[in-house]
């Protein structure tokens, strides 16, 4: 089986939380999602996941319509369930009673099988501050790099 290079990124998720524990997570998906998440035509950027009745789904995943799909085709942004251990939906269970805590998807990716896989952390929200003095170090390095080469 050929390799897929799918690597769909959260690329403001580090910025915009401190990620604490990270988890790998299948995908629960139909049949039009996955062929168009194999062309590349999905966005996690605006994703988040709930826990909801002892399943975590991920809310506001896009993906877009398969162009050749019929009637048979799903809806871009429908909820869809993670596929994760108990022991690992208890662990983001507590995670989530504590206010201000929130769980993102950081990637989307195939496994060597072919399977969908997603990347969750476990984050809480940046202060502004913080914010400020990671871009602080962001340019402080790039000024060291630039020095060094010359």
């Amino acid at each position: 089986m050929a390799k897929n290079e799918i690597n769909i990124r959260n690329k403001k998720a580090k910025f915009e939380y401190h990620l604490l524990d990270t988890y790998t997570a299948g995908m629960q998906l139909s049949g039009t999602e996955i062929k168009s998440i194999r062309n590349g035509k999905a966005s996690i950027l605006e994703a988040y996941c709930i826990f909801d009745k002892g399943e975590v789904w991920i809310r506001n995943m896009h993906v877009t319509e398969y162009e050749n799909g019929s009637f048979y085709n799903h809806r871009p942004r429908s909820d869809r369930k993670l596929l994760l251990n108990k022991k690992e939906i208890n662990a983001i269970e507590k995670f989530l009673l504590v206010k201000g805590n929130t769980l993102i998807p950081l990637r989307l990716y195939f496994s060597d099988k072919g399977w969908a896989k997603l990347d969750i952390a476990c984050a809480q929200g940046k202060k502004l501050y913080d914010k400020r003095h990671d871009l602080k170090e962001k340019d402080d390095r790039r000024e060291m790099d630039r020095a060094m080469k010359r």
